[in-house]
Parts: C-alpha cells; structure tokens; sequence
C-alpha cells in the first residue's frame, strides 16, 4: 500500500511514525518524551531553493534572518527581481560573495528556461536531483532538504546534514558522531520512512539540544 507514497500528508506521516517506534524503541521513546514532529513543509519555487542555499553551512536562526531581510526588500522574491540586485545590495542584505552566486545561478536558470521548478515537482527523484545539481552551488543536501521539506517525498535523508548525525549520536548514545556515508547505511534500514525519520531526529535535537 505504501510502496507507491509520491508524497507525505498528515495521515502517512502518523503511518511512517507509529511504523518507525515499532522498529526502533529509541525513536518511540523519543516520540513518548517529546509527542510527534511538526509537519514541517515549505512552498515549493525559487524562494525555498534561495533559502536552502542560505541555509547551507550557517545555522537555521542566521539563515532566517537573511531571508527575511530579503524578503523585505525583493517584493516580490522572484528571479527576475532577485537578479536586479547587484553585489553591494545583496551584501549589505546579508550574502557572502559565495551564495550571491549561488543564487544568481539559480535566479538564470530559471529566468532563461534551463530550469522549470513547476515541471520539476511531478518528475522522479532521481531526475530532479540531477536537474537541480546542474545549478551552481546546488548539491545533494539542498536537493534533501527541497525533496523532503517542499516536495514532502517520504523517503529522502539528508545523509550531510550535521544535526541529523548529532541527534543519532545522542539518542544511540554513541561516543562518535556517524559519519554521512555512516548515517546513509543506517538509514536504509528506515525505508520507506527516512523522510520521517529525519524529521524524528530533528525533533529531538530541537527539544533536546535547543537547536
């Protein structure tokens, strides 16, 4: 019944975690300490994309602030808008030189037609990842976090994604941190939930560790 789940609702997400407690007692324990994850989405387009590309090795609170920022001045934040703004601007927003490239990539890839994000959303995971790692400075962690948070895909794990393995090592008790190849293999062992359990470990290194 669940091997054809395209995307994550409510009712699945409730599935996918009653599913993950009976595998694994630490994550049924985790969800008896702290209740169930929120479910966390985002709109799918070229904001989210943006945002994730912020978000990339900063933490979430200093990303935020950025986005908002820009927020408040590209109304509305498309690429056309967005590719208005020179380096000054974007610096002063708060873009290192880096991401303002990142973004502009990403803004030209869309305003010129290699990239159509609308498309984007009814294609196979693996076509998508491809498609959107042709964009510079977009890798496997931002296609993750984009699959999992906007396209609610219920089998996506962010195998770079620092909290994920940080949360591991707490609930296991372990006295080193998995490595990302690491957290991969124990991952497979969540099919077809891994979406869910990402957001399991989130939950609990929000709860637990003010994150």
């Amino acid at each position: 019944m669940l091997t054809n789940l395209t995307s994550l609702t409510e009712e699945s997400l409730r599935l996918g975690l009653m599913e993950l407690a009976s595998r694994d007692r630490d994550f049924a324990c985790i969800l008896d300490i702290f209740g169930h994850p929120p479910f966390w989405s985002r709109e799918t387009g070229f904001p989210t994309i943006l945002r994730i590309i912020l978000e990339q090795q900063v933490s979430l609170a200093s990303a935020r602030a950025v986005f908002n920022r820009l927020c408040g001045v590209i109304v509305p934040l498309t690429p056309e808008n967005f590719l208005t703004f020179n380096d000054m601007q974007l610096k002063e927003i708060g873009f290192s030189r880096q991401k303002t490239v990142y973004g502009r990539a990403l803004a030209n890839a869309i305003t010129c037609g290699q990239l159509d994000l609308t498309q984007l959303e009814t294609l196979d995971e693996a076509v998508i990842r491809t498609e959107l790692k042709r964009i510079k400075g977009i890798g496997d962690w931002t296609v993750d976090i984009y699959l999992l948070m906007a396209l609610q895909r219920p089998d996506v794990f962010p195998k770079g994604d620092l909290a994920l393995a940080i949360a591991l090592q707490k609930m296991k008790g372990w006295t080193v941190r998995p490595t990302p190849n690491e957290l991969e293999a124990i991952a497979e062992t969540w099919r077809p939930w891994r979406a869910v359990a990402a957001r399991i470990l989130w939950h609990y290194y929000q709860n637990s560790m003010g994150g």
